[in-house]
Formats: structure tokens, C-alpha cells, sequence
């Protein structure tokens, strides 16, 4: 069995309970299998809001949000799941096609309702995923600030 290079980039499961945020990592894991990040995130147990955040090598980022009905997903880049399993297995949960070889559109999938419920409309995050000069973890960290959790967000950045 070969041994798969880490992926570079984090994976920051946020937790929003009696309106106060939190941010812990997850398990590197969650960055090469969507599985692993989902079934991380279901063991948080939260009467508020549990979503994970994965930046992923500098690319792209997987907004991934677990809930009794199934599992969210947002991917900021579709064409992403050509080079990345983890971004190949959103778009099998999420019943898209990858795109072709020679598309390189950045184009999001899933989604952009996601995190409504806790002040960022489907509109401003589409806005977010459409700035493409951006790093993943700039684009949420603006995704954290329009939220409320930017500090938590940022001092656990810091520590990793």
C-alpha cells in the first residue's frame, strides 16, 4: 500500500453554543477524506451550530456542515476534484460531474446557503468564493469575520 503525502493546508471544526464560538482543529485526516472531516464533526456534540472549515493546499476550501437531515457542503472550486480526492468525493455526495480536463472556470458547488442562519447570505459568500486572487484561508477568514468567530478563527490559525 503506498503512503499518501500529507496534504498541506487545516482543517478547523467551528462551534457556535449559547451564541458563543469556538474553533478546534480537526485531525489532518479531514483534509485527504471527506469522511474523516464529517465523522469528525458529528462526535462534537453542540446544541448550536457545528460546521468544519478546511483549507486545502493552498487551493481551495470545503465548507462542510453535518446535520440530522445529512451533510451541507460547499467546495469553493469544482475543478479541484480533478487533482484533489477530497474535492472529487464533494461533488460525488453532492451528485455533480467534475468538470472537463481543459475548464479551468473557478466555479463553486453546493451549497451557498451554508452559513445563512449565521449572517452570511448565499450572495456575499458566493462574492468570497468568487475572489480568486485569494488564498483559501483568506477567503475564510472573511468568511469567519462575517460570521463573529474572526479572533477564535485567527487565534487558532496561530497556533497551528
Amino acid at each position: 500500500m503506498a503512503v499518501k503525502e500529507p496534504i498541506a493546508g487545516f482543517a478547523v471544526a467551528v462551534v457556535r453554543e449559547d451564541g458563543r464560538w469556538r474553533c478546534n482543529p480537526l485531525d489532518p485526516a479531514a483534509l485527504a477524506e471527506l469522511d474523516a472531516a464529517i465523522t469528525e464533526l458529528r462526535k462534537i456534540r453542540s446544541t448550536g451550530a457545528v460546521f468544519g472549515l478546511l483549507a486545502v493546499d493552498d487551493e481551495f476550501f470545503v465548507v462542510v456542515r453535518p446535520s440530522p437531515r445529512g451533510v451541507s457542503l460547499l467546495l469553493s472550486d469544482a475543478a479541484a476534484a480533478l487533482d484533489y480526492d477530497i474535492a472529487a468525493d464533494v461533488l460525488d455526495l453532492l451528485r455533480v460531474d467534475p468538470p472537463d480536463e481543459d475548464d479551468d472556470t473557478v466555479w463553486p458547488e453546493g451549497d451557498l446557503e451554508i452559513l445563512a442562519d449565521l449572517g452570511l447570505p448565499a450572495g456575499e459568500l458566493e462574492v468570497i468564493v468568487g475572489e480568486v486572487d485569494l488564498y483559501p484561508d483568506e477567503q475564510l477568514q472573511m468568511i469567519a469575520q462575517r460570521c463573529g468567530f474572526a479572533d477564535e478563527f485567527t487565534a487558532l490559525l496561530d497556533e497551528l
